[in-house]
């Protein structure tokens, strides 16, 4: 009969979900053109035009084009679809969410004066600039790695790091050790030791070579499952003003609020038999991580008027300072066989450590700015297209982190790994009377230098709005799709699947002139 031991092992910190790393901080420094209706179903291609609460993302000066006072909210149904392929195995994992998105107000004083500055308009808007909800399954059986290995990298002499092996006395339970005592590094080797992936060489406390206890030579099914939720809000103040209606100039001060939750759930389990006294027969880590902060940001733009056809436009968004939280929990499960009393079986529950959060110091996060030029044609009034560029250098992400070791690294990995990106937006719209018909198209290109571990973006809009006088309906359509190749942990273990995501969303937003 078999003696099964269940180990668990809680409130530990890992680079897996130590919340800073490359796939954090672009989580952080992308969004979406969410927002009105109107302004999704033209791709977000409004630096030129203005005249839409949801063109002040895009360049400040948008709100002096307005003629009236307006209000608007928009509401948005996000359905996310994510087609994962790991070793031959597809898998999918779907999301689908509903919230109100967007909500603003602009107020237009018109001056009734002789001077050449004919109008001011002051705005407020709220909108939800990234949507977090989402779901992605891979599972598949892999020949060659376990997921020991990232516990072995840390035990081990590290040569990416130029650290050396830990000793078995610092990981030893025998010897006192615990979580709350080790520093980073160490809380890896001694989750590893203590969980059955990893045994010293030698069994003495000067030990500093470990090797993997995961049965070798076989198969190992593994199965990552991460489901998150939470969003990326942005509340803008906004005051532009007009030059004889033909030049637009406008300031944006952006307060930024986060709140992030995401689950990962990683197992293994394998049918190799490797006859020791204490075979490892499967693992499961699971790891909890919630992240909340706020950050300010400003926009600087203008739209010129070169005849009633063409328009241009320049717009330039700051970087975005961040201030974050972050609070981890973790488990391990680890299933062993053990023949050393084969006749006396029993299952065994052992817990050195209770369940506990982890709550980190705040740190700092500066996402890039980004410079946006824009051109756009209206012909007749009966329709227009618009044509916006822009540029943001991924590269320039930054982590300060005054008393926080968990990555002293993040910096130069981000600098070495990330690149600056251009993105394309059209966008297009003709009029029928009182109906409105349109559609978009954006491409965003890769912010890794490699474009694998997270390839180009595509994206198609279509949507269409009713004019009922003093109150505007409108309804869109967005689809984008992004491919990812990323690995389960960021150590040691690198695997992972590749990864089609593909978003749709349908927006719907009501307008009402004051």
């Amino acid at each position: 009969m078999k003696k099964y031991l269940y180990l668990i092992l809680a409130g530990f910190t890992f680079s897996a979900v130590q919340s800073q790393e490359l796939v954090d901080a672009l989580r952080y420094s992308q969004d979406t053109p969410n927002g009105s209706a109107r302004y999704r179903a033209m791709s977000g291609a409004f630096g030129a035009l203005g005249g839409d609460l949801s063109s002040l993302n895009v360049n400040p000066a948008g709100s002096a084009v307005f003629n009236n006072n307006q209000l608007a909210f928009s509401f948005s149904n996000a359905d996310t679809k994510n087609k994962s392929n790991y070793f031959g195995t597809n898998m999918t994992g779907k999301d689908n969410s509903f919230n109100i998105n967007q909500a603003g107000a602009v107020f237009v004083f018109n001056n009734r004066s002789q001077s050449n500055w004919t109008k001011i308009a002051l705005a407020i808007n709220y909108e939800q600039t990234n949507n977090y909800d989402n779901s992605i399954i891979s599972a598949g059986t892999n020949t060659t790695n376990s997921v020991g290995d990232y516990f072995l990298y840390y035990a081990n002499a590290n040569p990416d790091r130029n650290l050396g092996g830990i000793p078995l006395g610092n990981i030893s339970i025998n010897n006192g050790a615990s979580y709350s005592q080790l520093n980073y590094i160490d809380q890896q080797a001694f989750l590893g030791y203590q969980g059955y992936l990893i045994n010293p060489e030698t069994d003495t406390d000067e030990n500093t070579v470990y090797i993997s206890n995961v049965p070798q030579g076989g198969n190992y099914y593994q199965k990552n499952t991460i489901t998150s939720e939470g969003y990326n809000g942005k509340l803008s103040f906004n005051a532009a003003t007009s030059y004889k209606d033909k030049l637009y100039l406008g300031l944006t001060l952006n307060s930024h609020f986060t709140d992030f939750r995401q689950n990962t759930l990683f197992y293994e389990d394998n049918d190799n038999a490797n006859n020791n006294i204490v075979d490892l027969l499967n693992t499961s880590f699971e790891n909890e991580i919630y992240t909340y902060g706020s950050g300010f940001s400003f926009q600087l733009g203008a739209i010129a008027k070169l005849n009633d056809e063409v328009r241009v436009g320049l717009s330039y968004e700051s970087p975005t300072w961040n201030k974050f939280n972050d609070e981890i929990r973790q488990n391990l499960f680890s299933t062993i066989q053990n023949y050393e009393n084969n006749n006396n079986p029993n299952e065994e529950v052992i817990n050195p450590d209770s369940f506990q959060t982890t709550i980190y110091d705040t740190y700092k996060l500066k996402t890039p700015g980004k410079i946006t030029g824009s051109i756009a044609y209206v012909f007749n009034k009966k329709g227009l297209i618009s044509l916006d560029y822009g540029y943001k250098d991924y590269s320039s992400i930054e982590y300060s982190m005054e008393r926080d070791t968990r990555n002293t690294y993040i910096n130069s990995d981000i600098s070495e790994q990330l690149r600056g990106a251009s993105e394309i937006r059209v966008g297009g719209e003709y009029k029928i009377e009182r109906l409105s018909l349109r559609a978009g198209y954006r491409f965003e290109g890769s912010p890794y230098k490699d474009k694998t571990t997270v390839g180009d973006l595509n994206g198609f809009s279509a949507g269409l709005g009713y004019n009922f006088g003093g109150t505007k309906v409108d309804l869109s359509y967005a689809y984008a799709k992004r491919n990812s190749q990323q690995g389960f942990f960021s150590q040691g273990f690198k695997d992972g699947a590749s990864i089609d995501a593909i978003n749709n969303s349908v927006s719907l937003s009501l307008l009402f002139e004051l």
